[in-house]
């Protein structure tokens, strides 16, 4: 059963690696501030909850679980029962994972458990052994500095993901290809998964900051708050991701579509110049005796240069037409979108201008 557990003792004293009796002996003193952090629950884990906490066997349960379960919170009264979502940094895959943190908080304890290692929790727990300052504002206070981490760690991803689009839009503009229409589905699958458990946290942390629940002080209920506006941000840069994708998807079938057509148009003008030569070559295959043309000497180079001034004549009306741009040169006038530095309010160049004197006054 691997667990961490601190003890913040009503004279300011903080102990550290408590084992199952103390923290029980702690639980029951109603004083101070008791930390337990559980790391890949386990059944005996479910029970020490119980038999230690005594907290309700639904909320047990959801610990246990290893199902993703929305973000929530149940209120028992005694204690409230917290589920919120991060990105799980540990597992390594294409595709962005998430990961749940539940937290029991009640007045003089904060029991969170994971599945899985999380750097946000490692930060808090680093910061309670340096110098206790995460417990010493009690337990809302505690709860707060775990799910801000936690939510904290949530940008460098959402960051990464831009960083991702971006390659994937020069991509589908330049080469297209199979492996960027995989990217552009995996990108936009893990801004799905994001936003599913962004958008219910986001009521979650609104219901912390409204003062709903007397264990969340007044004091504490703004930084609450300030968490639900960074979730409010992440929402806002992971849709603005999905519409990236979205339009990364467009440019790709859009650039596939170009590069069939090209393929198509090369098809074109080498039928359309083959045709006419195939049909005056089928003409002269044919073997039958009475053809004048068989015993003119000339007749040959006649059907040669006939042949040859078919080519030249379709040749220059696919060149005249645009379909051929060989040796052309495509004029494009660029579009300048600089701004005359003049016209500027708060261009310091405008400012330091001495005006004009329209004559000389004397004061």
């Amino acid at each position: 059963m691997p667990f961490k557990a601190y003890y913040l003792n009503p004279k300011g004293d903080l102990r550290h690696d408590l084992i199952e009796e103390e923290v029980r002996t702690a639980f029951e003193s109603r004083q101070g501030l008791l930390w337990v952090d559980i790391v890949e629950p386990l059944e005996e884990d479910g029970k020490f909850l119980e038999q230690s906490f005594h907290f309700h066997h639904l909320a047990i349960e959801d610990c246990l679980s290893s199902e993703i379960h929305p973000p929530k919170i149940d209120d028992f009264d005694d204690y409230i029962f917290i589920v919120v979502h991060g990105i799980n940094h540990i597992v390594e895959s294409d595709i962005v994972e998430t990961t749940e943190l539940a937290i029991f908080l009640g007045p003089h304890f904060v029991v969170s458990s994971h599945h899985f290692p999380l750097y946000s929790v490692e930060a808090i727990r680093r910061q309670v052994e340096d110098d206790g300052r995460p417990m010493r504002h009690g337990t809302d206070f505690l709860a707060h500095a775990i799910i801000d981490a936690l939510i904290d760690n949530i940008l460098p991803t959402i960051d990464r993901m831009s960083d991702i689009v971006e390659e994937i839009e020069e991509e589908a503009i330049l080469s297209p290809h199979q492996s960027t229409l995989e990217a552009i589905m995996k990108l936009k699958r893990s801004a799905l998964r994001v936003h599913r458990v962004m958008a219910p946290q986001r009521e979650v942390l609104n219901q912390l900051s409204r003062g709903e629940f007397p264990l969340i002080k007044e004091e504490a209920q703004i930084f609450y708050r300030d968490i639900y506006d960074h979730l409010m941000r992440i929402e806002e840069l992971n849709q603005t991701t999905r519409d990236r994708a979205d339009n990364a998807l467009a440019a790709y079938m859009s650039s596939v579509a170009n590069r069939q057509n090209d393929t198509m148009k090369v098809l074109s003008i080498v039928a359309t110049i083959f045709l006419p030569l195939m049909l005056v070559a089928g003409i002269y295959g044919m073997n039958f005796e009475n053809m004048p043309e068989l015993k003119v000497s000339w007749a040959y180079f006649a059907v040669l240069g006939f042949m040859g001034l078919v080519i030249v004549v379709v040749m220059w009306r696919f060149w005249a037409r645009n379909w051929i741009t060989l040796r052309r040169r495509q004029v494009t006038k660029a579009i300048s979108f600089v701004v005359e530095p003049d016209k500027l309010v708060g261009y310091i160049g405008r400012m330091m201008k001495p005006p004009h004197n329209k004559g000389n006054k004397h004061c």
